[in-house]
C-alpha cells in the first residue's frame, strides 16, 4: 500500500500531519474526519487521535473538508455524482470514501449531497494468501461448497472473501481455476476505478462494478457463465430470489452476512429458509481477538464443526 497515495488524498494540513505521525498504513483501516471534530484514525487494535506537534488533537475544518474532497474528486466532484447518492467514492488503490451531510431530495429519490460534515477513508486491504486455512474446506478438485462468511463489521471478512475469490479464479497445483462472478455493489471487492479493478481478483474473474446485488447475481448468470458466484454482505429480501437463482442455474454461491454467531445468523428469516433449505454446504465464522481474521469455525450445512 502507498502511503503517498494515501497522503494525497487530504488537505495540506491533514497531509502534513499524517507525514510527521509515520504510520503503519498496513494496520491502518479508517481515517475519520469530522467537522469541528478531533481527527480519529482506526487502527486494528483500536482507535487514536492525529494530533499537532503541541501534543492536542487536531480538530478538523470545513475549509480541509472542502479540500480534501476536491483532492479525492480530481477537481470534478459532479463526475461523481451517482456514487455520491450512494453516499461513497471509490478512488485509486480500491480505497473508500464515505461522506455525510446535507442530503438533497427531488420527491423521494436523492439527488445529491451538500454542505459535507464528515468524509470517512476506508482503506482497502489485499492479504494474498489469508484464505489458505479454510481454501481445503470449500474446494476440492471437482466441487466447490457454497459457502458463507460470517462475522461482526470490521472483522475482516471482505478481505478473507478477497483472497478466496482470487484462490478460486486462479486455482492452485491439482486445483483448476474456476471462472468467477463478482456482484461488488459498493466497490469494495475489486476497488475498481474507472471501471479497473485494483485489487487482485484472479485471472478468470469478472467484475460487476456498483450493480445491486439482487440485479447483478441474475445478470452474471445470463451474460457471463460464472462457475462461482460471489458477494459482500447478503440479507435484504429481495436477495432471496436471486439467490435461489444461483443455486439452481448450477453456479455456486460465496456471500458474507453480518453477524456475530450461527445462532445469530440463522433467527432471522432469510437465512433461517435458506438454511432449511441446505443452500450453504459451508459456514465460515470469524471473530476478533488481538487482530481482525481471526477464524472462530469452520461448519457444514447442519452447522456441525468440520
Amino acid at each position: 500500500m502507498e502511503a503517498s497515495q494515501i497522503q494525497n488524498l487530504f488537505s495540506g494540513n491533514i497531509r502534513r500531519l499524517l507525514l510527521q505521525a509515520d504510520l503503519d498504513y498496513e494496520k491502518l483501516y479508517e481515517i475519520r474526519l469530522r467537522a469541528g471534530r478531533p481527527m480519529f484514525l482506526i487502527y486494528d487494535g483500536g482507535e487514536c487521535f492525529l494530533r499537532t506537534r503541541g501534543r492536542e488533537p487536531y480538530l478538523v475544518t470545513r475549509e480541509d473538508l472542502k479540500e480534501t474532497l476536491e483532492y479525492v474528486s480530481g477537481y470534478s466532484l459532479y463526475a461523481y455524482e451517482d456514487e455520491l447518492r450512494q453516499g461513497y467514492m471509490s478512488v485509486q488503490g480500491g480505497h473508500r470514501v464515505g461522506v455525510t451531510g446535507k442530503v438533497i431530495l427531488d420527491g423521494d429519490r436523492i439527488r445529491g449531497m451538500k454542505y459535507i460534515s464528515c468524509i470517512n477513508l476506508r482503506l482497502a486491504h489485499e492479504i494474498q494468501g489469508c484464505a489458505d486455512p479454510v481454501m481445503e474446506h470449500i474446494r476440492k478438485e471437482n466441487w466447490t461448497a457454497h459457502t458463507l462468511l460470517i462475522s461482526p463489521p470490521r472483522c475482516g471478512k471482505t478481505t478473507l472473501l478477497r483472497d478466496m475469490i482470487r484462490q478460486l479464479s486462479n486455482g492452485s497445483g491439482k486445483i483448476p481455476g474456476v471462472t468467477v462472478g463478482v456482484v461488488d455493489e459498493r466497490s469494495e471487492l475489486a476497488g475498481c476505478y474507472q471501471g479497473i479493478p485494483q485489487n487482485d481478483l484472479g485471472i478468470r474473474t469478472d467484475v460487476l462494478d456498483g450493480c445491486p446485488k439482487a440485479h447483478g447475481m441474475q445478470m452474471l448468470i445470463r451474460s457471463m457463465s460464472p462457475s462461482v458466484v460471489a458477494v459482500d454482505e447478503l440479507g435484504r429480501e429481495e436477495d432471496f430470489k436471486a439467490v435461489e437463482s444461483v443455486i439452481y442455474s448450477g453456479c455456486k454461491l460465496i456471500a458474507t452476512a453480518h453477524g456475530a454467531s450461527l445462532e445469530e445468523i440463522f433467527s432471522t428469516p432469510f437465512f433461517g429458509r435458506l438454511r432449511k433449505m441446505k443452500v450453504f454446504e459451508r459456514y465460515i465464522l470469524l471473530g476478533k481477538e488481538q487482530r481482525a481474521g481471526i477464524i472462530r469455525g469452520i461448519y457444514d450445512e447442519r452447522g456441525n464443526p468440520c
